[in-house]
């Protein structure tokens, strides 16, 4: 179960608290260091297969990473959900064996507890939105579409590597809160990119079958897509989206194609980038800059 769920993704969290540290402390990292901040990668990755095994049951997804989702298994179903339990259940049993002496310890379990809150909080309002029966397109907004990503997402990919490693380097995250907002905003840009990629990128690239519009969710490409079309155009929105049928869902896409939405994308990535490289830029430390650099870096243009 753990060999399926935690390791096939492309460890970009995980590995996120070894680069951010480092950069951090300026200069190359003890053994001991290492250990400590893989072992804090790894609690990421865990909390990750855990969101990921439970989220895929919600949405009744088919694939993840490029294999069957893990409830998809013959003799596995619904024991998957047991199975996320046990893998949430393991990050502060880590914490407890390799952290317990450390003076930032409670803080690692407080920042652990609260990122898990707000980002269950993230997928709550997702799942009520696309409740059968109460499926209202009208209320899909930009500021419907930033609270979900922001709680959702941006927390434990974004800014939980980063706190991690300011707090191994001894600092108090609430001296920060300029870092963690920036995170945030990236974070934002990153799941942006994810709801294009559901429907415009390659399955077998990004190793999953896309399925937001079948599922109703509130992406970024649909909110456009409703403030971008004319009566008509809504109209067959709103008869065509969150359902099954693949005459709907081409319908859909056909409509995106239409609006071109991939080109407000591209303006919307681009855009996106220079805010960000100037939030970042304007940060007094050189140290935390180059984190944030890296972070940007790994996500800008994205194909998967």
């Amino acid at each position: 179960m753990l060999d399926y769920n935690v390791p096939g993704g492309k460890l970009n969290r995980g590995l996120s608290v070894i680069d951010s540290y480092k950069l951090l402390k300026g200069g190359e990292l003890t053994n001991d260091e290492i250990f400590l901040a893989c072992a804090l990668g790894w609690c990421i990755e865990w909390l990750q297969a855990y969101f990921l095994v439970l989220d895929d049951i919600m949405d009744n997804s088919i694939t993840r990473r490029g294999q069957p989702c893990w409830f998809r298994l013959p003799k596995i179903g619904m024991i998957a959900a047991n199975d996320g339990i046990l893998l949430r259940n393991q990050i502060p049993r880590i914490l407890k064996k390799h952290f317990r002496d450390k003076p930032y310890y409670v803080d690692l379990l407080d920042l652990f507890n609260e990122v898990e809150f707000q980002t269950a909080s993230g997928q709550m309002i997702d799942l009520i939105t696309t409740i059968e029966g109460e499926k209202d397109l009208s209320k899909y907004s930009l500021p419907l579409h930033h609270r979900i990503v922001q709680y959702k997402t941006a927390y434990y990919s974004f800014y939980l590597p980063v706190a991690c490693a300011l707090l191994m380097k001894g600092e108090n995250l609430d001296n920060h809160i300029d870092v963690k907002n920036i995170l945030i905003e990236m974070g934002t840009y990153f799941q942006v990119q994810d709801d294009y990629l559901d429907c415009f990128g390659d399955p077998k690239v990004i190793g999953k079958v896309g399925t937001d519009i079948e599922d109703f969710k509130c992406s970024w490409l649909v909110v456009k897509a409703v403030e971008l079309s004319n009566e008509e155009q809504k109209k067959l929105l709103y008869e065509n989206y969150g359902k099954t049928d693949e005459a709907c869902v081409a319908k859909v896409k056909e409509l995106y194609n239409v609006l071109n939405l991939q080109g407000v994308f591209e303006e919307y990535e681009s855009n996106s980038y220079q805010k960000l490289v100037t939030s970042i830029e304007a940060h007094p430390s050189k140290a935390v800059q180059a984190v944030l650099k890296s972070f940007l870096a790994k996500i800008y243009k994205r194909l998967k």
